[in-house]
């Protein structure tokens, strides 16, 4: 058998050529409302996306929410990954669902990716209204649910419900970045397995 592209592609299958990553309101304020998973898993998970996507040459777009009030700055990781899409933010001056910004669903469209990609900080409000507006919009969505949280466990589960009722597959940082890259083995693949080995708890080398 060989080992082209078409022998072992899913239907349907995400892929660094027809998807674009999303990541909503990874802001130093807004992170603290995280309490049903750790923040700073949630934020080591959206930085590996991020250099998932860099290093697999996909379009990113990201968005923020009133960074000069208490939901602040984007996170500095994130900005260091994917300095160009940062500079390019869609910076919110309210609008809680995200997709409900023009400037931000059509960030997206020009991307002319239908497959998206999406990490929100909070499940319950960044993630869930955008990741449900942009199915209703006709895009396949995949939410990341390890690559943020929610206050209490009865919103975090209610809003995956209904991400799940409207639509919106979900997934983790693990398993997207291992369906985008299809094949260890080549440059990407080499390259992105040390990325999540080097997180992976039972590959860390006793002190």
């Amino acid at each position: 058998m060989s080992d082209s592209k078409k022998d072992y592609m899913m239907t349907g299958q995400f892929t660094a050529e027809n998807s674009v990553l999303v990541l909503v309101d990874y802001q130093l304020g807004t992170m603290q409302l995280i309490r049903t998973s750790n923040s700073d898993v949630c934020l080591r998970n959206a930085v590996t996306l991020a250099t998932a996507a860099k290093t697999l040459n996909m379009p990113v777009v990201l968005t923020s929410s009133q960074e000069h009030k208490v939901q602040g700055p984007i996170s500095p990781a994130l900005q260091k990954v994917l300095p160009d899409a940062y500079k390019a933010r869609v910076k919110r001056q309210g609008i809680v669902n995200a997709w409900g910004d023009p400037n931000f669903s059509g960030a997206i469209a020009k991307t002319g990716r239908k497959n998206i990609i999406m990490g929100g900080v909070t499940t319950d409000i960044c993630l869930v209204f955008s990741s449900i507006s942009a199915v209703q919009e006709g895009y396949n969505v995949l939410a990341v649910m390890d690559a943020g949280g929610s206050s209490y466990e009865i919103q975090e589960d209610m809003a995956q419900r209904r991400m799940i009722h409207g639509g919106v597959v979900l997934t983790t940082t693990n398993t997207m970045v291992a369906e985008l890259v299809q094949n260890w083995a080549t440059p990407a693949g080499m390259q992105l397995i040390q990325l999540l080995l080097g997180s992976a708890p039972m590959m860390q080398q006793a002190s």
